[in-house]
């Protein structure tokens, strides 16, 4: 067999991956020319001809109220001669070493092959869902309380986005280019609300699937809230669209995981459909630790272990959290707790919101109160991505 190579791709090999990208996912895969600016592109080559590859690029997370680099991996494929030789996992290697060089000390990866990344140490923090509502019953169980609306991204909108996004373990902090991308994409329309014409609470993208005979289907892409009642107002707005739209899909993992659509419902039919969920792991567990927020009011010293890149041994390490801070130090203590990669990269995201969820998902620990405090200095958030790339 001829012998395989990785390299950065040329203009030449963009093209040979664009075509390469389109036959194996069965369609044109728009990122690959949007992203081009943005993004690296990794390719390999059997023969001289390109056979896999995927786009990367660096971008923040916030976790903890921090940003912290992470290398975002999107549109990878591998021909479909060459699948069933663990290709795709080489290669996601190869895309991953010039972000880490950038400074990526994360990686979010969102696959439908989870077997495989999970082999390479991702793991998925907390359920995705998309969530499918008739419009009807939204206008039947929700007001505005007289909040404005208007049509088009403002820059008050933007900043109110990171500000909500920090609320949660995961989302991303847009870069300029973040937004324009994502209209151009998905042709969306943004509405911002406010009340008494103050500043913006709340932002909400949404497009449009036309049925073949009549009305369409609202597919929802952003959803921020800075109140309940903001919320309400925007799920009103969603409801009177019900004499063209009898249903509002919110696409995977875009409505918050918090109650104040299914609290408030004046009937209880809507509709979960699970989708694959977003990815994580830690490439430099001491500098994504340091980097990281932490809860100012958690002050531990903890020895835990954490499995080895190879997988073939663990590091010991001193974890320390103090006055919104923490720093993992290398140690000879015996730990306490044990941690998988994978388990690492869920407790790192809040994605254990107890001891209880901890030790279920296999995480060892000499001791319930050394599993508990562990757990308590990463959950204060819940993990939310709503962001696709």
């Amino acid at each position: 067999m001829d012998t395989l190579t990785f390299t950065q791709a040329n203009d030449s090999r963009w093209q040979e991956y664009d075509d390469l990208a389109a036959r194996s996912y069965g369609h044109p895969v728009g990122d690959i020319t949007a992203l081009r600016a943005h993004a690296d592109l990794r390719v390999a080559l059997r023969d001289g001809r390109v056979v896999a590859g995927g786009l990367g690029f660096v971008v923040d997370q916030y976790f903890g109220g921090s940003p912290v680099p992470s290398a975002c991996l999107a549109a990878g494929c591998v021909a479909p001669e060459e699948r069933g030789a663990h290709l795709h996992s080489r290669m996601a290697e190869e895309r991953l070493e010039p972000l880490r060089e950038q400074g990526a000390v994360i990686s979010v990866h969102s696959t439908t092959s989870n077997g495989y990344a999970r082999r390479l140490g991702w793991e998925a923090p907390t359920p995705v869902f998309a969530w499918t509502v008739a419009t009807e019953d939204l206008n039947r169980s929700f007001t505005s309380e007289a909040f404005e609306i208007h049509a088009g991204l403002t820059e008050d909108a933007s900043d109110l986005q990171r500000v909500l996004a920090k609320q949660w373990n995961g989302p991303v902090h847009r870069p300029a280019w973040w937004a324009s991308w994502k209209e151009k994409k998905s042709a969306l329309t943004t509405y911002c609300f406010s009340r008494d014409r103050g500043s913006t609470a709340g932002l909400l993208s949404l497009t449009t699937k036309r049925h073949e005979r009549h009305g369409m289907t609202l597919v929802v892409h952003d959803f921020w809230a800075a109140s309940e009642p903001t919320a309400a107002a925007m799920f009103a707005f969603l409801g009177r669209h019900n004499t063209r739209a009898a249903n509002v899909e919110f696409r995977r993992g875009a409505l918050p995981p918090y109650p104040a659509l299914l609290h408030n419902l004046h009937r209880f039919r809507p509709t979960a459909e699970s989708w694959h969920p977003w990815m994580l792991r830690i490439l430099n567990a001491p500098e994504a630790i340091r980097l990281r927020g932490w809860p100012a009011d958690v002050t531990t010293q903890a020895p835990i272990e954490i499995q080895s890149e190879s997988g073939n041994s663990w590091d010991r390490w001193m974890l320390q959290v103090k006055d919104g801070k923490a720093e993992l130090t290398p140690t000879q203590i015996e730990g306490l707790v044990l941690l998988t990669r994978r388990q690492l990269a869920a407790w790192y995201a809040g994605g254990y919101r107890s001891a209880t969820s901890a030790r279920m998902a296999g995480v060892q620990a000499v001791s319930e109160k050394a599993l508990r405090t562990l757990v308590r200095a990463t959950a204060d958030l819940e993990p939310w991505l709503p962001d696709h790339f």
